[in-house]
């Protein structure tokens, strides 16, 4: 079975992926954050490194995403391909951060890629506010988002649910994290793990 865990910068998804590999014993995936060469300059200059940041992230999801695969295991993914095609790389190509034809590039290889792809059995969307979200980020201190704009996340958020609304690839449960605090209180983590199991029970 595989579980994905999508949301924004700061939304928690590898908290929650974290708490739930934990719980159910599932094999975590987490997004190649650490060990990224791009970040760094992406974050510093946009514009120059959108495009080997996005076919680095894609490169490294679609590899993730053939493993679980080939694997008989339960796995629990912290972010997925879609989000990198349908949010990430065309939020840089609207804000003219990467040019048309490295966009047009980008989502041709994503085309031929998604031919081979096989969506998850269950898809956890954590819907956050931009304060939420601000709090998050500043709490885990990472040096480099600490030139994250707040229109960068607001216009993610808006091409989140823009994707969610219309998301029709497989089982979906959406979690609002402005009011629930799976991180610190272990009622709303249990709020989180019922309806799991809900939608896990009605995939079999």
């Amino acid at each position: 079975m595989h579980i994905a865990v999508a949301g924004n910068i700061g939304s928690g998804k590898t908290t929650l992926t974290q708490m739930l590999s934990k719980h159910y014993k599932w094999k975590a995936e987490y997004e190649s954050v650490d060990d990224n060469p791009y970040l760094d300059d992406f974050y510093n200059e946009m514009q120059r490194w959108s495009f080997n940041l996005q076919v680095y992230f894609l490169n490294s999801r679609f590899r993730q995403v053939m493993d679980i695969r080939k694997k008989d295991k339960d796995v629990i993914q912290d972010r997925t391909i879609y989000e990198d095609a349908y949010i990430f790389a065309p939020n840089l190509h609207a804000m003219g951060l990467m040019p048309s034809r490295d966009f047009e590039n980008y989502m041709s290889l994503f085309e031929l890629m998604e031919e081979f792809l096989q969506a998850p059995d269950l898809l956890i969307y954590l819907r956050a506010s931009i304060p939420t979200l601000v709090n998050q980020i500043q709490k885990r201190g990472r040096e480099y988002e600490t030139n994250i704009r707040l229109d960068y996340l607001n216009r993610l958020n808006e091409r989140y649910e823009a994707w969610i609304s219309k998301y029709d690839k497989g089982n979906l449960l959406i979690i609002d994290v402005d009011s629930n605090n799976f991180p610190e209180v272990p009622e709303d983590l249990g709020e989180i793990i019922n309806k799991v199991d809900s939608k896990i029970h009605g995939l079999f």
